[in-house]
């Protein structure tokens, strides 16, 4: 079984950033996907006892990830142009998030889900650029960086090309595109040899460990005992919204149900309703 050890935060599952019900404008769209699907302060907020610390949203994460082939923290991600991404030009900025790939030619670490960003529609990818340029800009150094070994870059199955928006009037289809950029089978998928299994996504395993000691990723399959088979949609609306499992128990983070319950209804509908597609594993 694969452990990830994190420095994240039991506040991290505590809070979310605020959403918007209707986005109107590309710079709403994309503050609702940067502030709850898509859970970027989870890694690139300062965190603190309360949770991220939205007057300094964006800025820098305090969290360390310091695995074997890299340390690394979350990067400024303000219109800064010495310490943020300022200078960089907007096809930077999307070769970045939807390659994995700095301007200079390096890799980004695979902590950030590159691999799942893919999928992100032309309009959702110009959406997210648009809101980080209307971020006020902060000078907060975010040290660089380092990498012990190459780096490999995991590339979610049917994440390698834009979505079609015309298919998200199917339920099923637009919740199959929310539950990947919100890169949920990257926990939710077990790991053989330190890579994702994706021929077993949904069946949980992975083991990760911070202040509240070790939490499991569930099966979210559709396997009646063991996965989400049993479940009430309603029960599983409220584990993604409320941090809530089915008994009552509370769920422990790195999952992000404070971003997710900023999420709409029919956004988390479609949600549930792919979940209940995805194959039972064991």
């Amino acid at each position: 079984m694969f452990e990830r050890t994190t420095g994240l935060l039991l506040a991290v599952s505590l809070a979310g950033a605020a959403g918007t019900a209707f986005a109107e404008t590309p710079v709403e769209r994309g503050a609702y996907l940067v502030g709850t699907v898509m859970t970027c302060h989870n890694c690139h907020t300062p965190i603190g006892p309360a949770g991220p610390d939205m007057s300094k949203a964006l800025t820098g994460g305090t969290v360390l990830f310091d695995e074997p082939a890299f340390r690394v923290r979350g990067s400024n991600l303000t219109p800064d142009r010495e310490h943020g991404i300022g200078a960089w030009s907007d096809a930077e900025l999307k070769a970045a998030l939807r390659e994995g790939v700095r301007p200079n030619g390096v890799p980004l670490a695979p902590i950030m889900p590159t691999g799942f960003y893919g999928v992100l529609t032309p309009s959702d990818t110009d959406a997210i650029v648009a809101y980080l340029r209307s971020l006020p800009p902060s000078p907060n150094r975010v040290e660089a960086p380092v990498y012990r070994a190459a780096v490999e870059r995991e590339v979610m199955p049917e994440a390698e090309r834009p979505a079609d928006p015309a298919r998200f009037a199917d339920k099923v289809e637009l919740g199959r595109y929310l539950v990947t950029i919100a890169h949920c089978l990257e926990c939710h998928t077990p790991r053989v040899d330190g890579r994702l299994n994706f021929a077993a996504a949904g069946a949980g395993g992975q083991e990760f460990r911070g202040p509240w000691g070790v939490s499991v990723a569930p099966n979210i399959s559709s396997h009646p005992q063991k996965g989400l088979g049993g479940w009430s949609d309603a029960e599983i609306r409220r584990a993604l919204t409320e941090g809530l499992s089915r008994d009552g128990r509370k769920l422990k983070p790195p999952m992000g149900y404070g971003f997710y319950a900023k999420m709409t209804p029919a956004d988390v509908d479609a949600v549930v309703a792919y979940l209940r597609t995805l194959p039972p594993r064991e």
